[in-house]
């Protein structure tokens, strides 16, 4: 007996024209005609003056003149190898896990060949105007180093898929690496944790702060939902006082009371102590996302589980916790944005971050009257990386929406015993 599978119920896939689409979506009645003219018109008025102004009245020399300082701070220039290893690390192993993910589709689409061919001249535009031939050099010999590893990523995952799996872990080993690297921690001489400044103490606040309240914010979302008094409440009332202060009150009193509470002597670094602060408060929120994905999942899964005899660890960490949070990517990865963008804030502090630097370089006399292109450039790295993430967010909510792959047609042959193939 041959078992026959039902057809998918996913509905069919039209290619649509550019023509078509903006007929359908810019241009269906006279109201959308008009203001889908008025808006092109404001736009292309706001495009044609800020670059106008870019290229005739800017003075760049505030950004082309302290580049550096913008992104690696008062680093040593002799040890600069070791920030382009790190980076050249990442992007290795960047291009290995996007290989491995993608190992069942096409790396490089038309659209993803016409990206790429930016991205590269975007390289060449910027950093010709802002930076030296080797640091051109580099900055597209890692652009190739993406792109090869990205292949060599998909030839691996075609034959070992189940290292996807094993991906956070080389990304946490990969951070834990490049940190020492930096720090000297492998190779001498060492460098303090509060000489890093700039985009360099940006990336490390935020990367170590999001990776401790991911797990932070998990608990305590499950800690809410408990059935123990203690638990729940303690769960309540680090949640609402936490998000009843503002992020500057929290930094300062990190600042100020992680030393009082650790014994005499021990004085950790402002750095530290600023993680501290982002992370206890993105916790806070990052809880309240959590616990809103898991009032998403039926209380059928959670009966189920038990039906089948499942303890409440293993529900929690198996059943609802997946779904709870594939359901609040989104939220989370909004979160995770609205962190980076806090780390803004340490320059209150008295962190010399990527903001903290350009204010630096505008108390140079020398600069006076440059605060447009220099807080325009420091927005425009903002952006960026707030863009990489979140095109990382919707493609990894593709992936994990995809349909699931048709049967393989050798299992619903017949069988020697009569039944079908399942």
């Amino acid at each position: 007996m041959t078992t026959i599978l039902p057809q998918s119920s996913a509905p069919p896939v039209t290619a649509v024209g550019p023509w078509a689409w903006a007929k359908k979506n810019l241009f269906s009645s006279w109201l959308n005609t008009l203001l889908t003219i008025i808006s092109a018109a404001f736009l292309a008025w706001v495009l044609i003056t800020l670059l106008s102004w870019a290229f005739t009245e800017a003075q760049w020399n505030a950004v082309r003149d302290n580049f550096r300082l913008f992104l690696v701070g008062r680093y040593p220039v002799q040890l600069l190898w070791r920030i382009w290893a790190s980076l050249g690390l990442i992007v290795a192993v960047g291009g290995l896990s996007w290989g491995v993910l993608a190992r069942t589709s096409r790396l490089f689409d038309r659209r993803g060949l016409v990206m790429l061919g930016i991205l590269a001249a975007s390289i060449l535009i910027v950093l010709g105007l802002l930076a030296d031939p080797t640091s051109i050099a580099i900055s597209l010999g890692l652009l190739v180093l993406l792109v090869g590893t990205a292949f060599l990523g998909q030839q691996i995952g075609q034959v070992k898929p189940q290292l996807g799996s094993w991906l956070p872990l080389f990304w946490l080993l990969t951070f834990l690496l490049a940190y020492a690297l930096v720090r000297g921690l492998i190779i001498g001489p060492q460098v303090k944790l509060d000489d890093l400044t700039g985009l360099l103490l940006t990336l490390l606040t935020a990367i170590v702060s999001i990776v401790l309240s991911f797990p932070i914010g998990v608990l305590l979302a499950l800690g809410r939902r408990s059935e123990l008094p203690v638990i729940r409440w303690l769960s309540i009332v680090y949640i609402e006082v936490i998000r009843g202060l503002p992020l500057v009150t929290i930094l300062f009193a990190a600042s100020l009371l992680v030393p009082l509470v650790l014994p005499s002597g021990m004085r950790p670094d402002r750095v530290l102590r600023a993680i501290v602060g982002l992370t206890m408060f993105s916790a806070a929120y990052l809880a309240e996302n959590v616990r809103g994905g898991l009032q998403s999942v039926p209380r059928g899964q959670a009966e189920a589980a038990k039906a089948l005899g499942m303890n409440p660890l293993l529900t929690t960490t198996l059943i609802v916790l997946p779904q709870a949070l594939k359901a609040v990517i989104p939220t989370i990865v909004g979160q995770f944005i609205s962190l980076f963008k806090d780390t803004s804030l340490l320059a209150i502090i008295g962190l010399a971050e990527l903001l903290g630097m350009g204010q630096s370089v505008l108390a140079n006399p020398q600069y006076n009257g440059r605060s447009s292109e220099v807080f325009l450039f420091i927005g425009l790295i903002y952006f960026l990386c707030c863009s990489i993430m979140s095109w990382a967010s919707r493609r990894l909510e593709r992936q994990l929406n995809a349909p699931k792959r048709a049967v393989d047609p050798a299992l619903t042959t017949n069988r020697p015993d009569g039944g079908g193939g399942g």
